[in-house]
Protein backbone atom coordinates (compact mmCIF):
# COMPACT_ATOMS: atom_id res chain seq x y z
CA UNK A 1 0.00 0.00 0.00
CA UNK A 2 2.86 2.19 0.57
CA UNK A 3 4.68 1.30 -2.12
CA UNK A 4 1.52 2.07 -4.34
CA UNK A 5 1.26 6.00 -2.57
CA UNK A 6 4.43 6.69 -3.76
CA UNK A 7 4.70 5.36 -7.38
CA UNK A 8 1.56 8.11 -7.47
CA UNK A 9 3.19 11.34 -5.60
CA UNK A 10 6.37 10.60 -7.84
CA UNK A 11 4.19 9.74 -11.48
CA UNK A 12 2.21 12.91 -10.65
CA UNK A 13 4.95 15.00 -10.30
CA UNK A 14 6.81 13.64 -13.07
CA UNK A 15 3.52 14.35 -15.40
CA UNK A 16 3.61 18.05 -13.67
CA UNK A 17 7.41 18.50 -15.09
CA UNK A 18 6.52 16.78 -18.66
CA UNK A 19 3.27 19.42 -18.80
CA UNK A 20 5.48 22.65 -17.67
CA UNK A 21 7.91 21.60 -20.68
CA UNK A 22 5.39 21.04 -23.31
CA UNK A 23 4.03 24.47 -22.44
CA UNK A 24 7.27 26.05 -22.88
CA UNK A 25 8.27 25.04 -26.08
CA UNK A 26 4.60 25.22 -27.53
CA UNK A 27 4.71 28.90 -27.07
CA UNK A 28 5.50 30.59 -30.28
CA UNK A 29 8.10 33.39 -30.23
CA UNK A 30 5.21 35.58 -31.38
CA UNK A 31 3.67 35.13 -27.90
CA UNK A 32 6.46 35.46 -25.94
CA UNK A 33 6.69 38.99 -27.42
CA UNK A 34 3.27 40.03 -27.01
CA UNK A 35 3.51 38.55 -23.66
CA UNK A 36 6.58 41.02 -23.22
CA UNK A 37 4.33 43.63 -24.37
CA UNK A 38 2.31 43.31 -21.94
CA UNK A 39 4.65 42.63 -18.65
CA UNK A 40 7.33 45.62 -19.42
CA UNK A 41 10.17 43.12 -19.97
CA UNK A 42 11.84 44.41 -23.23
CA UNK A 43 15.41 45.75 -23.29
CA UNK A 44 14.87 49.11 -25.69
CA UNK A 45 18.01 50.23 -27.31
CA UNK A 46 18.35 53.69 -28.14
CA UNK A 47 20.35 56.29 -29.85
CA UNK A 48 18.88 60.00 -29.41
CA UNK A 49 19.96 62.19 -32.00
CA UNK A 50 18.27 65.20 -30.66
CA UNK A 51 16.73 66.25 -26.82
CA UNK A 52 13.67 65.99 -28.04
CA UNK A 53 14.25 62.20 -28.09
CA UNK A 54 14.59 62.17 -24.50
CA UNK A 55 10.71 61.93 -23.82
CA UNK A 56 10.43 58.71 -25.73
CA UNK A 57 13.06 56.81 -23.49
CA UNK A 58 11.06 58.04 -20.01
CA UNK A 59 8.03 56.60 -22.03
CA UNK A 60 9.79 53.36 -22.06
CA UNK A 61 11.06 53.26 -18.57
CA UNK A 62 7.22 54.28 -17.59
CA UNK A 63 5.96 51.10 -19.34
CA UNK A 64 8.60 49.54 -17.69
CA UNK A 65 11.30 48.88 -20.19
CA UNK A 66 14.61 48.64 -19.77
CA UNK A 67 15.92 51.10 -21.71
CA UNK A 68 20.31 51.39 -22.77
CA UNK A 69 21.41 54.93 -24.09
CA UNK A 70 24.19 55.63 -26.29
CA UNK A 71 24.87 59.68 -26.32
CA UNK A 72 27.80 59.45 -28.91
CA UNK A 73 25.25 60.87 -31.70
CA UNK A 74 24.63 64.31 -29.83
CA UNK A 75 26.38 66.96 -28.80
CA UNK A 76 27.67 66.92 -24.79
CA UNK A 77 25.43 69.65 -24.01
CA UNK A 78 22.30 67.70 -25.28
CA UNK A 79 23.41 64.97 -23.58
CA UNK A 80 23.86 66.99 -20.41
CA UNK A 81 20.47 68.06 -20.59
CA UNK A 82 19.31 64.23 -21.79
CA UNK A 83 20.61 62.64 -18.60
CA UNK A 84 19.36 65.55 -16.00
CA UNK A 85 15.82 64.86 -18.01
CA UNK A 86 16.56 60.73 -17.23
CA UNK A 87 17.98 61.42 -13.88
CA UNK A 88 14.79 63.30 -12.75
CA UNK A 89 12.19 60.76 -14.77
CA UNK A 90 14.35 57.44 -13.06
CA UNK A 91 14.22 59.28 -9.62
CA UNK A 92 10.53 59.62 -9.78
CA UNK A 93 9.93 56.09 -10.56
CA UNK A 94 12.24 54.65 -8.44
CA UNK A 95 14.47 53.43 -11.17
CA UNK A 96 18.31 53.22 -11.73
CA UNK A 97 20.70 54.59 -13.95
CA UNK A 98 24.26 53.15 -14.60
CA UNK A 99 27.42 53.92 -16.91
CA UNK A 100 28.17 50.94 -18.93
CA UNK A 101 30.54 53.26 -21.54
CA UNK A 102 31.81 56.05 -22.25
CA UNK A 103 28.45 57.87 -23.39
CA UNK A 104 26.47 54.52 -22.77
CA UNK A 105 24.34 54.65 -20.02
CA UNK A 106 21.88 51.65 -18.49
CA UNK A 107 18.13 53.15 -17.74
CA UNK A 108 16.03 50.66 -15.65
CA UNK A 109 12.73 50.54 -13.73
CA UNK A 110 11.99 49.51 -10.55
CA UNK A 111 11.42 46.44 -11.58
CA UNK A 112 14.51 45.62 -12.83
CA UNK A 113 17.87 44.51 -10.68
CA UNK A 114 20.97 45.27 -11.55
CA UNK A 115 24.01 43.31 -10.54
CA UNK A 116 27.29 44.18 -11.13
CA UNK A 117 28.96 46.88 -12.05
CA UNK A 118 31.36 47.98 -15.31
CA UNK A 119 34.46 49.99 -14.36
CA UNK A 120 35.80 52.73 -16.55
CA UNK A 121 39.09 52.32 -17.84
CA UNK A 122 39.86 56.15 -17.30
CA UNK A 123 39.39 55.20 -13.55
CA UNK A 124 41.69 52.67 -13.94
CA UNK A 125 43.69 55.01 -15.52
CA UNK A 126 43.74 57.40 -12.53
CA UNK A 127 43.94 54.68 -10.03
CA UNK A 128 47.04 53.33 -11.76
CA UNK A 129 48.63 56.85 -11.73
CA UNK A 130 47.89 57.57 -8.25
CA UNK A 131 49.45 54.14 -7.19
CA UNK A 132 52.69 55.07 -8.92
CA UNK A 133 55.96 55.39 -7.03
CA UNK A 134 58.23 58.45 -7.16
CA UNK A 135 62.11 57.60 -7.37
Amino acid sequence: MALNKLKKLFSDEEDNLVGTEDEYYAVSEDDALKEADKTGNKMILMEPRAYSESQQIADHLKNRNSVVVNLKRVTSAQAKRIIDFLSGCIYSIGGKMQKIGVGIYLCTPKNVNIQGKISDDTEKAKNDDETEIEW
